[in-house]
């Protein structure tokens, strides 16, 4: 348990979507051009934040976006008026396949033992995923979110948290989004319609000195 504000709540960290294929040298988006320094430059906080909460026992969740080598689960076949930017990334390139090194976690990161992973194929972390069921399952409450993109799918799968009924805590230097102004939008709306925002220093102020039991 954690006081945040002046309540006692029971929390799970989300790390979102940190993969070689939209992070890595040599992943999908690095080899469609597209510019990946900010999603880079976002990985040893991103660290930092993941062992300050593997420390006081905090569950730690990994979302891993896949698609089907097969191609049967692209948005393509869904949606016929996708931006175009997003539909002509997804039919250039398959993004993430399941199985293979650009869908895994990046090195730096890597899941550990006691961590979990929830595999999504879709923006959010909860749409046909055993997230709620898990979460459910060890009493949490309240979720603190990183990751990327911040204006993506780390906003998509935090809103819906919400609407779920969490608590929700966006960690602003643990995130990245690949355009500054959506993530600057990002953090506005959480802010002023979700939850908290904060860095992990000040987020660093509420973590007790020792390992928490978890509430039964």
């Amino acid at each position: 348990m954690l006081n945040l504000k002046g309540h006692e709540v029971n929390p799970a960290l989300m790390v979102i979507d940190m993969q070689n294929g939209f992070i890595s040298k040599g992943g999908s988006y690095d080899l469609l051009g597209m510019d990946t320094s900010h999603y880079q430059s976002v990985i040893p906080r991103v660290a930092r934040l993941i062992e300050l909460c593997r420390k006081i026992g905090m569950p730690v969740f990994y979302t891993q976006a896949v698609r089907e080598k097969s191609g049967i689960d692209l948005l393509t076949n869904y949606h016929r008026i996708l931006p175009k930017a997003r539909e002509e990334r997804i039919r250039k390139r398959p993004i993430c396949i399941r199985g293979t090194w650009d869908a895994d976690i990046v090195d730096d990161i890597k899941p550990g033992p006691d961590d979990h992973i929830v595999v999504k194929r879709r923006d959010s972390a909860f749409h046909d995923t055993e997230m709620d069921v898990w979460l459910e399952s060890l009493h949490v409450d309240t979720l603190l979110f990183c990751g990327i993109d911040t204006s993506i799918c780390v906003e998509t799968s935090l809103r819906e948290a919400f609407n779920n009924g969490y608590d929700v805590i966006l960690i602003s230097d643990a995130t990245a989004s690949g355009n500054r102004k959506h993530f600057e939008s990002t953090l506005e709306i959480v802010r002023d319609y979700y939850g908290l925002v904060m860095s992990i220093d000040e987020f660093s102020r509420h973590l007790p000195q020792k390992p928490q039991q978890r509430s039964k």
